[in-house]
């Protein structure tokens, strides 16, 4: 009788603790949804992992200097810049730990590089910009306001960099290339293909820094599998996309470093 009476106490309590997490749980979910600071702070204060971690190979890039030298950042963008699709979790959510200067960002969802431009008013004054804009230029050229060829593109960037200049005359630009995306079609691919090198060129004859991510994405994404780090066609998911993003884009800084290098390192006869 005593080892069955035992049992059965075993079971109760077994029970009343499975009851009683399963209620907080609950009130955990109803707090974090129905109070917006509560949310809020969660967000701010979760830590989001560069895909790989933080690598020696990573910090030796002039953009992960920059983000070690107090300077000012001031991010802009569209929806991925500021995480319209993921609870207003950033592509550059991941560095933020690593920056020692104060942050300012200038993005809204949806929005192309004319409209960016429309928001001068806005733009505060840093000494590093990091800009990330125009995958809507590209998936939207049905848009009267979408740039209507790469020729068109640069001239908007070019325009993009006076104002810039004007409110920051000694700061440093960073431009990224349009972001990776999938599932529009090879039409699409190729627009954003000529889109990016042109990009990349025409900041090779200017004082801007272009960093082209795509590849590095495309690559890891093409082997691990779209689910595992884009919400969707367009969008990195906040678990593991953003670390990628992050990952991608102090890659090729730093992949960028190394053959300014080598270019600079005289030969031997």
């Amino acid at each position: 009788m005593n080892s069955l009476s035992g049992k059965s106490k075993i079971r109760k309590t077994t029970v009343v603790l499975s009851v009683a997490l399963v209620l907080l749980a609950v009130l955990l979910a109803v707090l974090y949804f129905c109070y917006p600071s509560i949310s809020e702070y969660y967000r701010a204060h979760k830590k989001y992992e560069i895909y790989g971690g933080m690598t020696d190979e990573l910090k030796d890039s002039e953009f992960f200097e920059d983000m070690q030298s107090g300077s000012s950042f001031c991010f802009m963008g569209d929806s991925i810049t500021c995480g319209t699709e993921t609870n207003g979790i950033q592509w550059y959510r991941p560095l933020t730990p690593y920056i020692n200067g104060r942050i300012f960002e200038v993005s809204y969802g949806g929005i192309m590089i004319s409209d960016l431009i429309s928001f001068q008013d806005f733009f505060p004054e840093a000494d590093i910009y990091v800009i990330a804009i125009g995958i809507n230029d590209i998936v939207s050229d049905d848009d009267p306001y979408a740039a209507a060829s790469p020729e068109d593109f640069i001239s908007r960037f070019a325009q993009l960099t006076e104002i810039i200049t004007k409110i920051s005359p000694n700061a440093k630009i960073y431009y990224i290339t349009p972001w990776f995306f999938y599932g529009y079609g090879e039409a699409y691919d190729e627009r954003a293909d000529q889109f990016r090198n042109a990009l990349v060129s025409w900041c090779e004859s200017t004082d801007c820094i272009c960093i082209d991510p795509q590849k590095t994405i495309s690559s890891i994404v093409s082997g691990e599998g779209t689910g595992k780090y884009m919400l969707d066609r367009l969008h990195p998911n906040k678990n593991k996309g953003v670390g990628l993003y992050s990952y991608a884009v102090l890659l090729e800084e730093h992949n960028r470093k190394i053959k300014n290098k080598a270019r600079t390192v005289p030969r031997l006869e």
